[in-house]
């Protein structure tokens, strides 16, 4: 058991620095932010009632209930990274910080997805500490 925590103490560590050290580049970031805005206009436009049900859909189940937006936020997060959707990741991660997330909760919710999906959610954390880093400082 002691060798588990030290290996998660070590690796949620190494994480947290990589945040600190990582060169972001936030065009990266708003570009994907700025291409899920367009894709929804484009399909608001095109399919009206299909995003105006998936926006119903969306703001009752993120209304705070038996979670809190900062919970939900960090679910979703730990989902987006387990599924690959870098968009996800960065939106999420807005999300977050924005309903009173800490960094570290973050990466531990990208570790709860690197625990569930294994390797190569793990390499899904790239864009969660770019988001970190993006997002942390507005």
């Amino acid at each position: 058991m002691v060798k588990n925590y030290r290996f998660r103490k070590t690796l949620r560590t190494s994480l947290i620095h990589i945040v600190s050290v990582i060169s972001v580049e936030y065009s990266e970031v708003e570009v994907k932010l700025k291409e899920i805005e367009e894709l929804l206009d484009k399909l608001g436009k095109e399919h009206p009632k299909e995003i105006a049900a998936f926006s119903r859909f969306l703001r009752e189940t993120l209304d705070n209930k038996a979670l809190t937006t900062r919970e939900k936020e960090l679910i979703a997060l730990a989902l987006g990274i387990a599924q690959g959707c870098e968009w996800c990741i960065y939106l999420h991660t807005k999300k977050a910080l924005e309903a009173g997330a800490k960094p570290e909760e973050l990466i531990e919710a990208g570790l709860v997805a690197v625990l569930m999906a294994g390797g190569p959610a793990l390499m899904h954390l790239i864009p969660l500490v770019k988001a970190i880093e993006k997002f942390k400082k507005e």
